[in-house]
This record gives C-alpha cells, structure tokens and sequence, in this order.
C-alpha cells in the first residue's frame, strides 16, 4: 500500500483517527508487556537497529553499512516476500547482494539458530525489532530519517508512529540520516547519542540524461527529488510487486519520453529477470560517522549487557 498522505501532516482526517491510534497504543503496550516478560536471551550481543516511523527511513542502507563493518551476520522478517526476490523479502535480497550473512522469518528462532555455532561469538544484527521486547538487546539503535523527523507525531493509523515519539530515549544510540534542504524540525531526546549518516546517489546514466523514475518504497519523494533531469515520475506502494503490464507501460513510457528508466534497488530486485536487464537501479552509497564505529566498539566491549 502507499503511505498515507496525511502522515506527515496534522490534517483533519489525521485528527478524526486519534482515536483508533488510541486504542492502537492500548492494544500495542499489553502486547509489549506481555512480551517482556519472557525475554531470549542470547549468547552472542544482538545489535537492534530500527526505528519508530512506520516505513520509508532509510534503515536498511544503516544496516547494510554495520554490518558489513562488524562482517556481523543479520536477521529480519523479509516482508512481501515473493518468487522474484527468493521468497526472503526485496531488503534481504539487496544485503544478500553484497554478501552479507542474512536470515530470514521468526528473528528469535534464526538467533537461536546462530547461538548454536559454537565456534562463532561475533555479534548479531537484528534488521527491525526495536517494540518486541521477546529478544534481549544489547544494543538498541534507531534510525530517524531528516526529511520526515517524526511526520505528524501521531500514532498509527493517525500517523506513522509505532510509539510515541519520547520513546526515543530507550535507545542507546540515534542515527539521523542528513538530507539536503530538509527543512523538517523536530526534537532528540536528551543524554542520548546521536550519529550523522549521508547517502549519495551513484547515478547509471550521463549527467545531462533525461530520466524517468519510478518506485514503491515508503516515500518515493525523496528518490525522486534526489534526481536530475526527471521528466516524468511513478510512485507504486511499498514493496509494490511489479507485474508485466507494470513494466510495458514503464518502458513505453521511456520511449516516449526519450528518457532512461531508473529505480531504486529495493524496487530492482523485486523486478521479473528480463526487466533487470533493460532497467537501470541507482545505487545509493551510504557513509556513517567513523564515531560511531568508535562507540559501537566500545558498547560491544562492555561486559554489561543492557536489556530493553
């Protein structure tokens, strides 16, 4: 589905489902208290990175970057799972692609899995996961995207978060990812670090090229005001899964545009086989503050575990 337009925005109808985000937040702690009470424990230090909005942060670039670093194995659900990703889900794929260790389904069963590799001690990174309390983290990071802060603050389904924005200061780490010209403000929680990530686009055509963009992520917006010389635009639900009559209107819409077609690589992998061949993905290369590698080290280091 496509992200509600008034998630960003305090709008009448946002107003009028204040109360169904009410009884969401009732609902949504039970289970949480419920869950908390019987917390896994695991061997190796788990690496919690996620975040409280809904979709659409930027958060697997994050986990892509710490994992790769830590050569950390990383466990996730793999949501909208489908043949043409492998059935393990377009972000599992994408991390996959650069040779990262992941699995996917039930996050607690898949660490009970690593925790039997007895010649591995390493640390896990658990993709999401931030309001499950079932698994023990060590280290619980969240990743909050510049552009979108915290939307309108409301709670789902009256906005895009899974808890109020204050909880921010359960983390023991925040990653805010910088965007050009985002003119959004809101407010971090005191006593918690906080981190900068950038992302750069590596860009598959020239720099004058006409260019037509299409995605189904979060907030397509923000690919698309990321590029040069866009003539024309689609924006599909998150995880859209592309079907042919999809991919024929896209590429006849290039050619009538004389424009190149472009996407994200959360939308590449999920494309059929032949389409991957005549469609262009921009890689998005993210760097993270070496001083939060600097922490992180030290945070595993530590022989105290904290638990959320």
């Amino acid at each position: 589905m496509k992200t509600p337009w008034w998630f960003l925005h305090k709008t009448p109808l946002a107003f009028l489902l204040l109360p169904v985000a009410f009884v969401y937040y009732i609902f949504s702690r039970i289970v949480y208290s419920w869950r908390k009470m019987f917390p896994y424990r695991s061997r190796r230090k788990i690496v919690c990175v996620g975040g409280l909005f809904a979709g659409g942060v930027g958060k697997t670039p994050i986990v892509r970057v710490i994992a790769n670093r830590l050569d950390a194995p990383v466990v996730m659900r793999g949501y909208k799972r489908s043949a043409k990703t492998g059935n393990i889900g377009d972000e599992a794929t994408m991390l996959m692609h650069d040779g990262i260790a992941v699995h996917v389904g039930h996050r607690k069963s898949n660490i009970m899995l690593l925790n039997r590799q007895k010649n591995e001690n390493g640390p896990i990174l658990m993709d999401d996961g931030l309001q499950n309390p079932s698994i023990a983290k060590d280290i619980s990071i969240v990743v909050i995207d510049e552009s979108l802060g915290f939307g309108n603050r409301f709670l789902l389904p009256a906005g895009p978060l899974r808890e109020p924005a204050g909880h921010a200061k359960r983390a023991d780490a925040i990653i805010v990812i910088k965007r050009e010209g985002a003119k959004r403000k809101f407010k971090l929680p005191d006593g918690v670090p906080v981190f900068y990530a950038t992302n750069k686009n590596i860009m598959p055509a020239g720099r004058f090229d006409r260019i037509v963009a299409f995605a189904g992520i979060g907030y397509p917006k923000k690919f698309f005001r990321a590029l040069p010389n866009v003539v024309a635009r689609r924006a599909f639900g998150d995880h859209y899964q592309y079907t042919d009559k999809d991919i024929e209107d896209l590429l006849n819409l290039a050619k009538r545009k004389n424009a190149k077609l472009l996407t994200t690589e959360k939308d590449w992998v999920r494309l059929p086989e032949y389409a991957r061949d005549k469609i262009k993905f921009v890689k998005l290369e993210t760097v993270l503050d070496e001083k939060f590698f600097d922490w992180l080290k030290e945070k595993l280091d530590a022989d105290n575990k904290k638990v959320c």
